[in-house]
This record gives C-alpha cells, structure tokens and sequence, in this order.
C-alpha cells in the first residue's frame, strides 16, 4: 500500500479486502504450519545454538526478501490489470493475486531446505487448508452479493490465468533464495553444518 502511493498510483487494495487477505491466509494455513511433520533427519543435524539471535542465518534477509516480493507482485498485478482492463479490474486482480499468491507461499515456509525435497502432500493439513482458502477466495470474487461487498468484479479467463501465474512466482523466488541462504550462511559461514544437512 505504501509503496503505491509513493510511486502514485490508485490504492491497489481497499480496507476490507485487506482485512479478508488477512483472515485467509493467517488462519488457516497458520495451524496447518502447527501440524507440519517432523523433519525425518532432525536427530542427525546440531542442535542451534542458544546464543544466536533470532534473525540470525539469513532470516532478516527471508523477511526484506520475501516481504518485498508480495508487494511487488502485488503492484505488477495490480499495474496489469488497471492497464489492460481498468481500475476495478486492476484492485480485482491484486486481491486475488495477493490472496493467491500467499496461500502458495505457505508451502514455501514449511522448511528451510527446498520443498521439493520434502513434497508438497506431505501435510495434508496444508494442502486443506490451501485448498480451502482458494475456494473461499474465489467464491468471494464470483459470488456476486459476497463481491458487491467486497468492491471486486468477475475476472476474464485471461485475467485468472494472470492471476494464478503471478500467484506461483514464489514456488521459484524462494526456491533461489533458499538455495543462496544455503551457500552463504551454511557452506560459507557454517561450513560445519554442510554435512549434517547433508546426512
């Protein structure tokens, strides 16, 4: 939203819909993150040291990272739509983009390591809840009562293809920046947890 207004552009999200973005996908997926299974080889990696602060290993970069490119996403979604079809549209296509894309990202944060490694089905909570959620915003955006109220209008097939291409781009943002963190804050700076990562 701040970025918006200092680039100056149309608020790309109104109050409501922020407050909906919010409740989807904080809910949810937050207790399916509580249910993550164990990590199979936790007994064979070092315990972390009790001294390192909390935004140690890179979790500050994970935050500005990350955090910039939901908003970026966002705003390109937004630019997109307001361009090609109008502001309704473009408002239409960043709630969905926004709600969508971070849905997807909670697969992202389930591990450190790549999610590919770990598979995506292997929390079933997850994948309800991510499943759940998507109904819930769709149905926010087709149902029209539910869209009136939420100042949003349906979207062209073109516009949800958009939508849901802009709404898996984190699946490989983080997947380059696990793999960077990895370099840099396990095979350079801890050079001595490469191999119980490993094992």
């Amino acid at each position: 939203m701040l970025m918006g207004i200092l680039i100056g552009i149309e608020s790309p999200l109104i109050a409501i819909q922020l407050l909906w973005i919010n409740l989807v996908t904080d809910s949810l997926p937050a207790i399916a993150l509580g249910l993550e299974p164990e990590d199979k080889n936790i007994m064979s990696k070092k315990p972390i040291n009790s001294k390192k602060g909390i935004f140690a290993d890179g979790l500050w970069s994970k935050i500005m990272v990350e955090g910039a490119m939901i908003g970026i996403i966002t705003l390109l979604a937004f630019t997109i739509g307001n361009n090609m079809f109008g502001l309704e549209v473009g408002r239409t296509m960043a709630f969905a983009t926004m709600s969508m894309l971070e849905l997807i990202h909670a697969f992202n944060v389930r591990t450190d390591e790549s999610i590919f490694s770990i598979g995506f089905f292997t929390n079933k909570y997850m994948c309800l809840a991510v499943a759940v959620g998507s109904v819930l915003q769709i149905g926010v955006i087709t149902i029209e009562p539910i869209a009136k109220i939420f100042k949003v209008i349906p979207l062209t097939p073109l516009a949800w293809i958009i939508v849901m291409l802009l709404s898996i781009s984190p699946l490989i943002i983080v997947e380059i920046q696990k793999q960077l963190n990895r370099f840099i804050f396990v095979e350079r700076v801890y050079p001595q947890r490469k191999n119980a990562i490993r094992t």
